[in-house]
């Protein structure tokens, strides 16, 4: 008896255990000895180049380089406690970066303390908002987000940091503004090009990228930056004109609170940490479900927005600025065969290293050395041929309903893509989201009405089937979208003009139509008001769901329109049949 209750106690504390680490670390479970090696050789990977990255990018956010370093720690950790994602790599990004500095600039003034005080405290604001995001579940936003959308936006931003590297692979001078501005910069400066520069950006680049295809096991991005600095250090570059990341300040920050930030302060920065949250979840979730695709798993919405929450507020805690999901790091760490978020473990743990003991070996890294390292991970993004089977999601049958829009998915990636080059990152997806979804409205307003005669047990769309013969005196119509407000006026403009002299009865076969709103609803009662009035009669065939629901509750005070079970019944073609019998 005892025997079976130490049993039983060692099950109950292992269901524990279990149901404990089922909550956290997601993308630890079913961990595989055989992944180590590839985790260990991505996280090395990674780290050689976030290291760099998380200086520049802590630049662009306005603040002293080493804040980028102290923000990366405690974010791959947290996020990896609370991801779903096996491959994301959270840390500084040149996108929220520049949000970072844009919404800061303006609060702190000409104060470099209060400056980064507010720094900080917008990762923890931005921390808040995406833990009570993550909470309330909130990650169905992620769904106005189309995969078209996401495409073209992630195809926009490879480009633009692709552009932002450019400058530094060339040595010469890099030009503000969106992509366009930055590439016409490029090229009216090619005179100016060091070529020193360019033979280290050139060979690293060229290094990475022949690693990554004939050994793809070997990690290039590692070889390409160790072999930078060598090159530092036994020809010293440095002072012949190549540009390295130079001083790098050491040690850990001491977690806690900004100071002399004040309660008004976060209040104030809770609107803007909205926006900054929208663009990290974006890039991130973007990130994530490219590589989970390629994996064969999937990301959950509400751990990300947890994760991103976590890593924000963590990074706040320990003095550091907004961090999110990186594209072009998680693109470092899925090429150098990473499996689950032990990489971003192992770059944590590096990354303290690091702090401690060896911003010395950093300093001497070539920046045009980081910069090919970043431009080989994020090129393979530059997914051209996607957007050319987007293009190719076409027939004329579809051209011949919808006009241009019947392209709505390309049409909406390129938006994206196109609205990330010249408006930025945040407008660039908003706008890529916002023209979606126009597209999808018009294409509910204005659905496909198919006139339909049978085929045997089948009721076949005349128009892809000329040789069929209806019936001269009756019409059966097929709404092919939901009904509501939107469509209600065009339906019905369509039903009348189908109908001839000699039609005396009309059905809707309301199958592919599983909704229908108030406004819908009342226009089928005043269509066969209208049709009354010609003498023709209007019956419902096929009724599902909430369409005669909605139906049936627009209807009191009113002669109900009859809804048959099958067309054939509403025809009068099968005997036994009654209106309404299949509502019952």
């Amino acid at each position: 008896m005892t025997g079976r209750s130490a049993a039983d106690s060692d099950t109950t504390a292992a269901g524990v255990a279990g149901a404990l680490w089922g909550a956290v670390f997601p993308s630890l479970h079913g961990y595989r000895r055989t992944w180590l090696r590839p985790d260990v050789i991505a996280g090395l990977t990674v780290w050689a180049v976030l290291v760099p990255e998380a200086l520049a990018y802590a630049t662009i956010a306005g603040v002293a380089p080493v804040v980028g370093l102290c923000a990366a720690v405690p974010s791959l950790v947290l996020y990896a406690l609370a991801g779903s994602s096996r491959h994301l790599v959270v840390g500084p990004m040149s996108a929220t970066a520049a949000l970072s500095a844009a919404l800061v600039t303006p609060l702190a003034g000409a104060d470099a303390g209060r400056y980064l005080a507010l720094t900080t405290a917008l990762a923890i604001a931005t921390g808040v908002i995406g833990l009570l995001a993550g909470l309330l579940r909130l990650g169905f936003v992620a769904s106005f987000i189309s995969e078209p959308v996401l495409k073209g936006f992630i195809i926009g931003l490879a480009l633009v940091i692709i552009i932002g590297q450019v400058p530094k692979l060339l040595g010469i001078g890099k030009h503000d503004g969106d992509f366009f501005d930055q590439a016409w910069g490029v090229l009216t400066h090619l005179g100016d090009i060091d070529w020193r520069t360019l033979l280290v950006g050139g060979l690293s680049l060229a290094l990475v990228l022949a690693v990554k295809r004939w050994l793809p096991l070997v990690p290039g991005s590692l070889l390409a930056v160790l072999a930078g600095i060598l090159a530092v250090a036994v020809l010293g570059l440095d002072d012949k004109g190549v540009e390295i990341v130079g001083p790098i300040e050491s040690g850990m920050p001491v977690p806690g609170l900004p100071g002399g930030v004040a309660l008004g302060d976060y209040l104030d920065l809770l609107g803007p940490a909205v926006g900054v949250l929208l663009i990290g979840f974006a890039e991130g979730l973007g990130a994530a479900k490219t590589y989970a695709a390629r994996a064969g798993y999937e990301v959950d919405p509400n751990r990300e927005l947890l994760g991103l929450g976590a890593a924000n507020l963590g990074a706040g805690f320990f003095s550091g600025m907004v961090v999110n999901g990186s594209l072009s790091k998680t693109a470092v760490n899925g090429s150098a065969g990473a499996k689950t978020q032990v990489s971003g473990l192992v770059v944590a743990v590096l990354t303290v290293l690091t702090l401690l003991f060896l911003t010395g070996l950093f300093e001497q890294l070539p920046e045009a050395t980081l910069a090919a390292v970043v431009i080989a991970a994020v090129i393979e993004l530059v997914d051209i041929a996607a957007l050319r089977r987007l293009y190719g999601v076409w027939s004329q049958w579809l051209g011949g309903i919808y006009g241009t829009a019947a392209r709505a998915d390309f049409i909406a990636a390129v938006a994206a893509l196109l609205g990330v080059l010249f408006f930025g990152t945040l407008p660039g997806l908003l706008i890529g989201i916002g023209i979606a979804m126009v597209l999808l409205v018009y294409r509910t307003s204005q659905p496909h009405i198919a006139a339909l005669a049978p085929r045997g047990p089948l009721w076949l769309d005349l128009a892809r089937h000329p040789d069929l013969s209806p019936r001269p005196d009756a019409l059966v119509v097929r709404v092919e979208s939901g009904l509501y407000f939107a469509n209600a006026d065009t339906v019905r403009r369509r039903i009348q003009e189908l109908c001839t002299e000699r039609t005396r009865l009309v059905v809707l076969d309301a199958e592919t139509s599983p909704i229908i709103d108030v406004t819908a609803a009342t226009m089928l009662i005043e269509l066969r008001g209208t049709l009354a009035r010609r003498r023709v009669d209007f019956r419902i065939a096929r009724s599902i769901g909430q369409f005669g629901d909605e139906l049936e509750a627009a209807e009191p005070g009113t002669q109900r329109i009859p809804v048959y079970p099958t067309v054939a019944a509403a025809l009068g073609e099968e005997t036994g049949q009654h209106p309404r019998e299949s509502e019952r």
